[in-house]
């Protein structure tokens, strides 16, 4: 069965985004299956992942409110060379889905619902969730097994990081109760500013086993790759930014390989 990873922060322009398409990229380089959601009515992972957001016959809309099934939807596939993973694209019309969904019963699981039917064929699914803390962000976290933040090192981050670790536990106390933080990864870092450090630092502090070793630069390169409509694995594979995402890759398959190891040294 897949895990689920949802990538949320309610603070926009954190990397959000860019580490969904990424990760997925390079998640997939490793001959995983994965499956990327876009759940943003914003619909840049679609884009970003060579999809027009504009030009596509079923979204996570109408999979939301019950139009059709994931299994019949058309699963667009990101066709970059030898890169391959599937999307399931979002636009604007995830805006009206939202309003939709809080007349729904059981309005917050719908997603995950949905991802009954297809979890068995992918390895991970990540879910790209729009920088609010809306009705489409709950059913991402409802759906998910674990949540990966994505924050820049700065002072506004702690105060953001707070609120999304607060819902997440209301949410695992209720509704799901296996959702976890999957970790916390420092973006667009810049080691000569003081401040960044200082800030990961406090990270490192307070959250010891929950912060990724793997530091995503600022980077040209991961600037320019979405225009493109490609992973900047495929855009420019020995770029910092492409060797960050893929170590980061490298890293949550140590840890599940680890995790597993550790469950079956405790049964």
């Amino acid at each position: 069965m897949s895990k689920i990873i949802a990538i949320a922060n309610q603070k926009g322009g954190v990397g959000k985004t860019t580490t969904c398409i990424n990760l997925a990229a390079s998640l997939a380089a490793t001959n995983k299956n994965v499956l990327l959601i876009d759940l943003d009515p914003q619909g840049n992972a679609t884009m970003g992942s060579g999809i027009d957001k504009n030009d596509t016959e079923f979204t996570t809309c109408d999979l939301l409110l019950g139009d059709t099934t994931l299994a019949e939807l058309v699963v667009k596939r990101a066709s970059n060379e030898d890169i391959q993973y599937d999307v399931l694209p979002g636009n604007s019309d995830l805006t009206a889905a939202e309003v939709a969904l809080m007349d729904m019963p059981n309005r917050e699981r719908q997603l995950r619902n949905a991802l009954e039917d297809v979890r068995e064929q992918y390895d991970y699914i990540l879910i790209d969730c729009p920088p609010s803390l809306n009705m489409l962000t709950l059913n991402a976290l409802v759906a998910a097994n674990s949540v990966m933040i994505p924050m820049q090192c700065e002072y506004y981050a702690l105060e953001g990081l707070s609120a999304l670790m607060e819902t997440v536990e209301s949410i695992r106390s209720t509704v799901n109760p296996e959702l976890h933080i999957e970790g916390l990864l420092r973006t667009m870092y810049d080691p000569r500013n003081n401040l960044a450090n200082d800030v990961s630092g406090q990270l490192l502090l307070h959250f010891p086993k929950k912060v990724y070793r793997t530091v995503i630069p600022r980077n040209v390169r991961l600037a320019e790759a979405p225009s493109h409509g490609i992973p900047v694995i495929s855009y420019d594979k020995s770029s910092r930014g492409a060797l960050a995402y893929l170590a980061l890759a490298g890293e949550i398959l140590r840890n599940e390989e680890n995790a597993t190891l550790s469950g079956a040294a405790g049964a």
